[in-house]
């Protein structure tokens, strides 16, 4: 005995057959939690970053406070002439770059290194333990930075002068000598921010597959050829996308860590492109001459971005986009 089955007509497929769609796409509603936690960086990212690019006009005006954006002549490149041709632009491009290719030799090579050895640690307690270490000093001020080292190095009851002395019977000015600026500058960095420099590493790391561990321990490679061969291959595109970003900031030497550290003995050495716009600036009112300066370091981090990511596209990397 057979079943009746009865056969439905196929739903038209003709043009006027059209998929429902709604106002809000699902994707969007399904993660709106998500999308709601992205508006406080959206905020933060458009006030501080987008609005305040036009009041970069002021670089090519001579800007009036009482006379505004509008009302201020035009200049034109006056104030990029005046600054390239400025005495002091030679020893401020040198302290800068300089400084910059410390903290990119020096200091960018730091966390890839602390997160490839904590990575080795096998005990989680422990583990934890040097992270959270490693993670304080991230969230103590610049001021407070400088303050413990000055009490560290300063050559009145500093300890390291004091063992210094005790060992040569000679003390050694860190804090003031030009020869010595860069070298201070640089481990203030590095034991500011190497630590909180590892958060993005450590989660690349956490993302390689175990498995691929256990198939080269039983080929028979030890601990360096896994590191070679699995975990920096694993973390390379990591590196390369913090690398082009740092070269964005590579002028950037910060303001307020210089500043702290700059003496009239050492200010030689020390001048840099933040410091010098903030005596312009705002010591000296000169704002359309600061402005034409912040100017020409965006513009030279935007070429360094654009160049480094171009290159690694070249090279079969992936790049920022």
């Amino acid at each position: 005995m057979k079943a009746d089955v009865t056969l439905q007509p196929d739903a038209p497929r003709g043009p006027t057959a059209k998929p429902r769609r709604g106002i809000v796409p699902k994707t969007l509603l399904r993660d709106k939690w998500l999308y709601l936690m992205l508006l406080p960086g959206i905020a933060y990212f458009f006030i501080f970053k987008y609005v305040p690019m036009y009041g970069l006009t002021m670089a090519f005006q001579d800007y009036k406070p009482h006379l505004g954006f509008f009302g201020s002549p035009w200049v034109g490149l006056k104030h990029f002439e005046r600054f390239f041709s400025e005495p002091s632009f030679g020893m401020l491009f040198r302290n800068t770059l300089l400084i910059a290719l410390y903290n990119l030799i020096f200091f960018f090579p730091l966390p890839i290194i602390l997160s490839l050895m904590m990575n080795e640690l096998r005990r989680e307690r422990f583990k934890r333990f040097v992270q959270t270490l490693v993670y304080v000093p991230h969230f103590v001020s610049w001021v407070v930075v400088v303050g413990i080292f000055y009490m560290l190095f300063t050559t009145e009851n500093g300890i390291v002068n004091e063992l210094i002395y005790a060992l040569t019977g000679e003390k050694i000015a860190f804090l003031l000598e030009p020869e010595w600026f860069r070298t201070m500058i640089v481990s203030q960095s590095i034991w500011k921010e190497v630590g909180w420099g590892t958060i993005i590493f450590l989660a690349a790391l956490s993302g390689v597959d175990m498995q691929l561990y256990e198939a080269a321990r039983i080929d028979g490679a030890g601990r360096w050829r896994q590191l070679w061969h699995i975990t920096l291959p694993a973390i390379r595109s990591t590196i390369i996308i913090l690398l082009i970003l740092r070269l964005g900031d590579f002028l950037d030497s910060g303001f307020e860590h210089i500043f702290l550290m700059i003496t009239p003995t050492n200010r030689e050495v020390g001048e840099v492109f933040d410091t010098y716009v903030y005596t312009k600036g705002l010591t000296q009112a000169q704002y359309s001459y600061s402005a034409a300066v912040g100017m020409f370091k965006s513009v030279v981090g935007l070429v360094l971005v654009l160049g480094s990511n171009w290159l690694a596209k070249r090279f079969g990397q992936e790049g920022v986009y």
